[in-house]
């Protein structure tokens, strides 16, 4: 239903790749900025990537099932 949802709004499975490489770009960027602020507000910083870090599985696999659901559609047609 959701994928049906998001391919209906014409977001395509490499959309969600490309969004899902931003990601870990995205939690690099902030891991190497992590290192740059002082002791007390280091352990935030590093939570914020991981939390970030956490993305790009969940858009990777998003972007599977919208290119596997646009593949059975044209083959249906």
């Amino acid at each position: 239903m959701v994928i049906s949802a998001l391919h209906a709004a014409r977001l395509r499975g490499e959309h969600f790749h490309a969004m899902s490489l931003g990601g870990v770009v995205l939690c690099i960027a902030l891991w190497m900025r992590a290192k740059t602020v002082d002791q007390d507000e280091r352990g935030n910083a590093e939570r914020r990537a991981l939390f970030v870090g956490l993305w790009p599985p969940t858009l990777w696999l998003i972007g599977d099932s919208l290119h596997e659901h646009g593949r059975r559609r044209r083959l249906r047609r």
